[in-house]
């Protein structure tokens, strides 16, 4: 697919794509391998909601990711795979190794059953294998639920169950710094609870004597021995669902946010290509995981549909020292470096002194995902990392959205820090008013919604389709409303301001606070609780916990300590609060609602400009919780 060159190229491009929608994503897809063609290319209606792309299409994603690379780019790298501890051994993965791992794997997974709907889960960590089998279950047409190595049992069970997965690809365990964690025993602990599980096939990192039970668990290693490494890939209809990956929102079940095979396929490539003007020799390095949105459409599918090499990293940026990140990017010359403004900040903590270290001459794009990069670590990532010879593409997007809508694209558009400037083309955005009205102009603010369809969006919430119009469909009729607020500045750039629904952004990642509400509330002594975000110096947002206790709990320290560590088993080390404060009463309306706004502002430090409580059952309470606030 041919990338935007210049400005004036990506503003001709851009009234294209407003123009005939249809005719600018049919040249787009026209480039890749289809089966047979679309005999439409869109049907579209938000009430519904319903998102058909290329109407009758058939293709398999992976004949895109690998087959049509093998003849021209067979002996190409695809992973460049770097462990967690430096001193293991890397691994070099060629397009042609690749393509024959996949087909080894899916023929593993026809062996235990597995058919095309099925949906299968992945609870692994960041090795190559994760890629491997993630594209294993696309080959054979079984959805795949990629499921972050971070999460807990009952996080796991939850999802497994949700989706009524019948396989389980995991590993024995897993290292992240200089920590070992068993992954076995946790997916052990969450398939008590499962009860669609019929095989659990387990790849061996780290060695650890682990249980397996006999007719359900078995060895990757040996199960790749009984199979042949080619296998002809499965048929999809361009509509028919790719993955289900579940994200936070503001009740307490994670939502599984379904994408289909075409379109997300289409947009995937595009995306990247353009976004991060990806050029045919360039090392391309993502560190995020592929338990995210990012790891899925920028290390999975948008690299390997390029044809690109892509760094795949196990560890952490901080093990075994704060310069790993800067090593690794000298170790591979890497061109594209994608990374959260978490990260960034953590790093610039530690100053200047392991940047300066390594030789990072080689990067031409800076790229930022997750949240909106702050304008001190902006300066930071461009002057230490940058050397000021880099474009920063500050990205907006979600997992909802499957691909990047909102951002510079490399060396082309103007940046400004804090701002992700204009929409890729294909993409409406507009701002709304509370009373869903557009707000016309620029130098305005209001929230983020999408006009028209791009081929990359939801296409509904797995096994819940009225949630999905409830969600992002129905707020704002015949708009998808992203639940972001956002500024157009004089220059029509956009700015994201942040969430407008009771989501966290923390660490780049989405929890809903009633997800963490209810891990807080399993711990016996907790009454009630409340939970809103605050400003964090590296999380971007941290977690800020209010708890009533039964009345007669002693030792608090002990409390916070117990309460933390039934959130990790509830949800996972992610959800944490970073502030507890135990309190006696929540500011409520008489209706029973609480008031989040009042505890956000408090634990934001602003307590002298409430807003108005005169709705509250007992306004007392606020000058309780003000004055014990931490």
């Amino acid at each position: 697919m041919k990338k935007i060159d210049s400005f004036s190229e990506y503003k001709n491009e851009y009234k294209k794509s407003l123009d005939n929608p249809e005719l600018f994503w049919a040249e787009k897809a026209s480039t890749f391998q289809w089966r047979s063609k679309w005999n439409k290319v869109l049907n579209w209606d938000f009430e519904s909601p319903i998102i058909e792309w290329f109407i009758g299409g058939k293709l398999n994603i992976t004949e895109n990711c690998l087959d049509r690379h093998l003849k021209s780019n067979g002996d190409k790298v695809a992973i460049l795979w770097e462990p967690n501890d430096p001193n293991d051994s890397s691994v070099k993965i060629t397009y042609s190794e690749l393509h024959k791992k996949v087909c080894e794997f899916a023929n593993v997974l026809l062996n235990h059953g597995a058919k095309k709907g099925d949906r299968i889960c992945l609870y692994m960590p960041m090795i190559p294998e994760l890629t491997i089998a993630t594209l294993a279950c696309a080959r054979i047409g079984a959805i795949h639920s990629v499921v972050f190595a971070g999460f807990s049992a009952k996080s796991l069970a939850d999802r497994i169950n949700d989706s009524s997965c019948n396989i389980l690809i995991t590993t024995d365990g897993s290292y992240r710094g200089n920590k070992q964690i068993c992954l076995k025993e946790i997916a052990d602990q969450a398939l008590v609870f499962c009860k669609t599980i019929e095989s659990c096939i387990v790849f061996k990192r780290t060695g650890e004597e682990i249980s397996m039970k006999s007719d359900r668990d078995f060895w990757w290693h040996d199960e790749v021995l009984k199979v042949s490494d080619f296998l002809t890939a499965t048929e999809m209809d361009s509509e028919d669902p790719l993955f289900i990956l579940y994200t936070s929102g503001s009740t307490g079940k994670p939502k599984g946010v379904q994408h289909n095979c075409g379109g997300y396929m289409v947009y995937a490539e595009y995306s990247f290509r353009n976004v991060f003007q990806y050029n045919e020799n360039d090392i391309y390095w993502c560190t995020a995981d592929i338990g995210w949105i990012t790891g899925h459409t920028y290390i999975v599918y948008g690299p390997l549909l390029s044809g690109s090499t892509s760094v795949m990293f196990e560890g952490v940026p901080t093990f075994p020292d704060p310069g790993r990140f800067w090593e690794i990017c000298e170790k591979y010359r890497v061109n594209i470096f994608y990374t959260a403004p978490t990260a960034i900040r953590a790093l610039q903590a530690y100053g200047t002194s392991y940047p300066k270290k390594y030789n990072l001459s080689s990067l031409k794009t800076l790229g930022s995902v997750g949240e909106p990069i702050n304008e001190e670590a902006w300066h930071w990532y461009n002057k230490n990392i940058g050397n000021e010879n880099c474009s920063i593409v500050d990205t907006w997007w979600q997992t909802e959205t499957g691909g990047i809508l909102i951002s510079p694209l490399s060396h082309i558009t103007k940046t400004k820090p804090t701002y992700a400037t204009l929409p890729l083309p294909g993409i409406q955005p507009c701002l709304v008013d509370e009373n869903g009205d557009e707000i016309s102009g620029n130098g305005v603010e209001g929230n983020l919604c999408i006009k028209f369809p791009w081929p990359s969006m939801i296409r509904t919430i797995y096994g819940d389709h009225k949630r999905c119009k409830n969600v992002y469909f129905s707020i704002y009729p015949g708009k998808y409303f992203t639940g972001d607020g956002c500024k157009r500045d004089n220059d029509g750039f956009y700015r994201i301001t942040g969430r407008v629904d009771d989501v966290i952004n923390v660490s780049g990642h989405r929890m809903g606070t009633a997800e963490v509400e209810n891990g807080i509330n399993e711990h016996p002594l907790v009454i009630e609780s409340a939970v809103v975000g605050y400003p964090h110096k590296i999380k971007g947002q941290g977690i800020y916990a209010y708890i009533i206790l039964e009345k007669n709990s002693t030792s608090v320290d002990e409390l916070r300590m117990q309460i933390l560590e039934t959130v990790v088993k509830e949800i996972g080390s992610i959800a944490k609060p970073d502030k507890i404060q135990f309190v006696t009463g929540l500011p409520k309306t008489r209706s029973g609602k609480i008031m989040r706004r009042i505890l956000r502002k408090i634990a934001e430090g602003e307590t002298s400009n409430l807003g108005d409580t005169s709705t509250l059952l007992d306004p007392l309470v606020i000058d309780q919780i003000i004055k014990n606030s931490t």
